[in-house]
């Protein structure tokens, strides 16, 4: 199966959301939360990822994440993970109530997939606060992907996670999750990084990419993608947008879009002049209008 295929099979009964000079969404992607052990690459950008989410939701922004939220290739189980970010899944249910939140899974989680995980890891999650379990995700699906049309031009921005791109990460997944639980999660713990991962091998990372530019520039789309952990922000000549991670070093990225435009940011941890931390956003890069991406 071709990288073409693997993509539009992605889109083949997408959920198409509106788009107009109201609409505000959020798209992450990324997140690898794991269960609080040294393998959990999103402990470290835990308390930045809430203060955006908190954001987020208090300017009335749609919470759309593109894949590998949680990184059930490293970890089996999911209430494991749901236990140690428990104040993010609170929040995020806030989110889910208000319909506000659509979910996509990627290749870390692709078992997102199967309607009965779902119901069973997400439907509740226990509360410390009031002792009881309390809804989080009541009937829930992931999807492959989602189409947002804007009204105004009928232009549609295509949003998946991007491992379609991978033949090892995409069609042959069960072998790939094998190797990262089984060899490379120890191998990283002895400091090699994962050859066969997009987002630790900048030669992969690079040809994922140009091959996710190639398809949307074929097939004249605004894709955007995760995956690679590489943000990029894209033009009417090269409408490859991809939202980076919560996973990089000191900071996390994610793309805005509000007003018709998207917009690159960032968020990190500044200092003030009397030395106390703040986390803060930083815009990446100029916004991009959607009058701008009309083919």
């Amino acid at each position: 199966m071709s990288i073409d295929t693997r993509l539009k099979r992605s889109f083949t009964d997408a959920p198409i959301l509106p788009l107009d000079d109201s609409s505000r969404y959020v798209l992450i992607s990324d997140c690898h939360r794991g269960n609080g052990s040294n393998s959990d690459n999103f402990l470290k950008n835990q308390h930045l990822y809430f203060a955006a989410l908190q954001h987020y939701y208090d300017h009335g922004y749609t919470y759309i994440e593109l894949g590998d939220g949680d990184d059930l290739w490293k970890n089996r189980s999911m209430k494991q993970i749901i236990d140690v970010h428990s104040n993010v899944f609170w929040l995020l249910s806030k989110y889910y109530k208000e319909n506000r939140v659509y979910l996509l899974h990627g290749n870390h989680d692709i078992i997102k997939k199967n309607s009965r995980i779902c119901s069973d890891c997400f439907a509740t999650w226990f509360s410390t606060e009031h002792q009881c379990e309390m809804p989080l995700f009541p009937n829930v699906h992931f999807y492959s992907g989602l189409i947002l049309q804007d009204a105004k031009t009928d232009t549609r921005l295509y949003l998946t996670h991007g491992h379609q791109a991978e033949l090892l990460n995409s069609t042959f997944w069960p072998l790939a999750r094998f190797l990262v639980r089984h060899v490379w999660t120890r191998a990283e713990n002895m400091g090699f990084l994962d050859p066969t991962s997009a987002a630790k091998n900048n030669t992969r990372k690079h040809a994922t990419g140009e091959k996710l530019t190639r398809w949307a520039k074929k097939n004249g789309h605004i894709l955007i993608t995760g995956h690679t952990h590489r943000p990029m922000i894209g033009s009417a000549d090269s409408p490859y947008f991809n939202t980076g991670s919560c996973v990089h070093p000191r900071c996390i990225t994610c793309i805005e879009i509000s007003h018709r435009h998207l917009t690159l940011v960032k968020w990190t941890v500044y200092t003030r002049p009397e030395m106390t931390l703040y986390v803060g956003r930083e815009i990446l890069g100029d916004p991009v209008s959607l009058d701008a991406l009309k083919q």
